[in-house]
């Protein structure tokens, strides 16, 4: 286990007061766990804001498999960026939709251009990227 290292934090009655009542009902145990994870989160934050950070993350897909060649785009796609996808999850939703989760990794820029692309391929109704990376 890594050294934990103490600090002191000052911050305005009211904020830390809010701060106490949302961490309580999102069920940390502690400030100390709450403020790891904010810690945590700004880490990953910054790392898709460097240009060639090395990230991860999920595309997540719903669209219309009866437009008009939307599933034939859509694997040309995947298959153009295949260094940088791990792994496809594909679902259907109904008679009509289909649902897509396809995991990523890569440089920062490279990861946002893939979902953009696939995003906003014609049929595809809905959707978004979902970030993350390694952060201490």
């Amino acid at each position: 286990m890594e050294h934990l290292e103490r600090f002191g934090v000052s911050m305005p009655a009211g904020l830390l007061a809010e701060f106490d009542a949302a961490i309580s009902q999102a069920g940390y145990a502690n400030r100390s766990e709450a403020v790891r994870d904010l810690a945590r989160d700004y880490l990953v934050r910054r790392q898709w804001a460097t240009p060639g950070g090395q990230v991860a993350g999920t595309i997540t897909l719903v669209y219309d498999h009866h437009t008009r060649e939307v599933e034939d785009t859509l694997t040309a796609l995947q298959h153009d960026c295949g260094d940088s996808i791990v792994c496809t999850t594909h679902v259907h939703l109904d008679h009509h939709h289909c649902l897509e989760a396809i995991v990523v990794r890569g440089r920062s820029e490279e990861i946002r251009a893939i979902a953009d692309r696939l995003l906003s391929t014609r049929g595809v109704m809905h959707g978004g990227l979902t970030v993350t990376a390694a952060a201490g």
